[in-house]
């Protein structure tokens, strides 16, 4: 096993789960008129996508460190496919409502891959590495948008169902199953023992609570929240927003325009990490103010992008125009995946033996955003369906005051150590600890 081969394994993994994870969405409108969904009721569905993301992740992260990524990524695609599968013989919507819920934990194996390809790749290439994995994993939601609708379309006419989803739902359910026996078969935990142990040996609950309170830890998750978070939750409901936004009925063209949002989001998320390693190896200040801290002024700026590219989604949405609306969500989804590439370059090589652990609570507390936003653009108390993302813009401002703080340059050199609630030696002070 090499680290390319596990780069490449865990991006295919990663882009299926974000595949079957939002495969919903392109068939929201046929659901509604099957099981009788409201408007809110969609956005609801689209939240719900999310509710079992942040204690999962949490969860998958430890795990992965302990056990290995490999096992883990494997148990996750196998009863993903099974539920996926249960999903598409539904009769009732409770029954077919907590089915997705579960099959929505798929998107849970971010983490597990994030760990996997940081067990295998240098800090120096770790930006691009881990940016390349998230960013053509993301776009599996892309790819499902594209797709799905497609292949499955509203003339669907196959052996065992009739309705295009069911049949999308039973078919991504056995994709998942099969790769999950590809992952175990061919997956290797590190790319050495010694790796192996020193991350094993880090997975204790103590050390977990230790990492899980570090300003930096914390400060990242919550920019996760503002950079990922949004990403799912637009993952979720563009395609409704298109459709019911601009009165656009053709299914297909408005997953089509949904899926550049999520092609900038997934595909550019590398550019963001491999900034990140620029700015680092270079020494290169972007923001004298954080003189020095050379990833977290690349951080900060695109966490700004994002707070001003929501706003113009409102404006772009209001113009009346579709197509500058659907550029307006080219751009939000390019500042996503900014920040996401540099954030993940920043996980790994702040805590390089905690990184499923850090990552899973990084990305655990970012999923709170897919959940929380959706009720948001969907809100009945909102003028139109435009103004949500200029709410959820302003809400973002307290997270960017706070990453403006631990920035800095005295609280930041101490940003793996300092932290509140825990105090004590974390896991990756301990002697022998290295690679």
């Amino acid at each position: 096993m090499t680290k390319w081969r596990t780069l490449v394994l865990a991006t295919i993994g990663f882009n299926f789960s974000f595949l079957i994870w939002f495969s919903f969405a392109p068939f929201t409108g046929p659901m509604a008129e099957e099981f009788g969904l409201s408007l809110s009721e969609i956005g609801i569905l689209a939240s719900a996508a999310i509710w079992l993301a942040p204690f999962g992740r949490i969860l998958t992260g430890w795990l992965s460190d302990k056990f290995g990524a490999p096992a883990v990524f494997a148990i996750v695609l196998t009863y993903v496919g099974v539920f996926s599968m249960a999903s598409a013989f539904a009769q009732s919507y409770a029954v077919f409502f907590v089915e997705r819920l579960i099959v929505a934990t798929a998107g849970i194996t971010f983490v597990i891959g994030i760990q996997h390809v940081s067990e295998w790749f240098e800090e120096e290439n770790l930006g691009l590495a881990e940016g390349v994995y998230a960013g053509v994993g993301n776009a599996g939601a892309a790819g499902g948008a594209l797709i799905l609708p497609r292949v499955f379309g509203p003339g669907w006419s196959g052996p065992l169902f009739e309705s295009n989803w069911r049949a999308a739902f039973f078919y991504t359910g056995i994709v998942s199953i099969l790769l999950a026996v590809v992952y175990y078969a061919l997956g290797e935990a590190a790319k050495s023992d010694a790796k192996r142990q020193a991350t094993k040996e880090s997975a204790s609950f103590t050390g977990w609570l230790y990492t899980a309170t570090r300003y930096g830890t914390v400060v990242l998750a919550l920019a996760y929240v503002m950079s990922f978070g949004l990403e799912l939750s637009m993952n979720g409901w563009l395609a409704t927003y298109y459709r019911e936004g601009f009165a656009t009925d053709d299914l297909v063209l408005a997953s089509t325009f949904a899926a550049t949002f999520s092609v900038a989001a997934g595909l550019l998320r590398p550019i963001g990490g491999y900034v990140s390693d620029y700015v680092a190896r270079t020494e290169t200040d972007i923001i004298p103010v954080f003189r020095g801290r050379y990833r977290e002024q690349w951080t900060f700026v695109t966490l700004c992008a994002i707070v001003v590219s929501m706003v113009g989604m409102t404006l772009a949405g209001l113009s009346g125009r579709v197509l500058l609306a659907v550029a307006a969500g080219f751009v939000v989804g390019t500042a996503c995946a900014m920040a996401e590439g540099s954030i993940f370059a920043q996980v790994p090589a702040m805590f390089p033996n905690s990184s499923g652990a850090v990552a899973g609570v990084v990305g655990g507390v970012g999923t709170v955003g897919g959940i929380v936003f959706p009720l948001i653009y969907a809100a009945p108390l909102l003028p139109n369906l435009h103004t949500g993302y200029s709410v959820v813009a302003v809400l973002m401002l307290p997270i960017v005051m706070l990453t403006a703080w631990v920035f800095r340059p005295h609280v930041a050199e101490r940003a793996t150590d300092d932290g509140w609630i825990v105090e004590g030696s974390g896991p990756e002070a301990a002697p022998g600890s290295g690679d």
